[in-house]
């Protein structure tokens, strides 16, 4: 079992070159319209935030089920928490009958048409996360335009995300330009368009002893066989500095299993998961990094 990290190019992804991995940003692939997932804190729909293929011995799912997209609240529906103008569409997205309200009815109905493979998520803070597993031929499909809005005085009652004029891409832009990682994630303004997206590009990591063992906290769970990368740590000039071991020092932040690196504690995962960071997708965890485990569908997220 390997490791691999995972790298974001400046370009858009050339979904024919065999080195494309999936994307960040943009659309979400072989899906349709009615399936993509909405947010039950306004009814609006979820900001796709990656579509990633998976290595083979990540395909825990089964050989057909090959990548996955991931979706999340939009960053700017996202301020420490939803923004909530919407009571009713929570309970009748998740009501076990049709609401007699026409209007919340609709969300009820979206949520039957669900995609067969879809997950739901929460964080402890109720912000929507949304995963659905892709077939190869889900993969390879066309891209998928967000579903049409028809006017709903509930979901109404906040403005549209903007990502669903502009893109994800332009939206992120739009949030957080002034970062570093932010203008080195895109290289230069992302064009306004829904479709903008980046490649991703995953490689085996050269070294990395976590391949295959599951992460655990040391004053959380029970050990596994996972090697903790402790640091060392020196005075020098008067100021205490910390030293990565060896075997991290190539390692990068967004990655495939292995060794995780969380920005607080190390989320129970299984093996099958992945840790990525806020531009990897156009997140807010409070300038922190966010952990999946894409077997058992586990989602957490902690602030830097």
């Amino acid at each position: 079992m390997k490791s691999y990290d995972l790298t974001i190019s400046q370009k858009r992804a050339v979904r024919t070159d065999p080195s494309c991995h999936g994307w960040c940003y943009g659309l979400p692939p072989g899906i349709s319209s009615a399936q993509w997932p909405l947010d039950p804190a306004n009814g609006y729909p979820l900001q796709h935030g990656f579509t990633l293929l998976l290595p083979e011995e990540y395909r825990c799912h089964g050989p057909d089920v090959v990548a996955f997209s991931f979706f999340a609240s939009s960053i700017d529906h996202n301020d420490g928490g939803p923004t909530v103008k919407a009571p009713g569409i929570r309970p009748a997205m998740g009501g076990a009958e049709a609401p007699d309200n026409p209007e919340l009815k609709l969300f009820w109905e979206a949520e039957q048409r669900a995609h067969p493979r879809l997950s739901r998520m929460e964080d402890g803070l109720g912000i929507a996360y949304a995963v659905i597993m892709l077939t190869r031929a889900e993969f390879d499909g066309p891209f998928c335009a967000p579903p049409i809005l028809i006017a709903n005085r509930y979901r109404d009652a906040l403005e549209p995300p903007a990502w669903l004029t502009i893109g994800g891409a332009a939206s992120y832009w739009q949030f957080g330009s002034s970062y570093r990682w932010v203008r080195d994630t895109f290289g230069e303004k992302p064009a306004n368009d829904p479709i903008e997206n980046r490649a991703i590009h995953w490689t085996p990591r050269a070294c990395d002893p976590n391949a295959g063992r599951i992460p655990y906290d040391k004053f959380l769970h029970d050990p596994t066989d996972y090697v903790h990368p402790e640091c060392a740590i020196t005075e020098e000039d008067g100021k205490t500095v910390f030293h990565d071991p060896e075997w991290t020092r190539d390692h990068k932040p967004n990655h495939i299993g292995g060794t995780m690196r969380p920005s607080q504690w190390v989320t129970q995962v299984s093996i099958y998961y992945i840790e990525f960071e806020e531009y990897f997708g156009g997140f807010n965890f409070g300038g922190g990094n966010a952990q999946l485990d894409f077997q058992n569908m586990i989602f957490d997220w902690s602030c830097g």
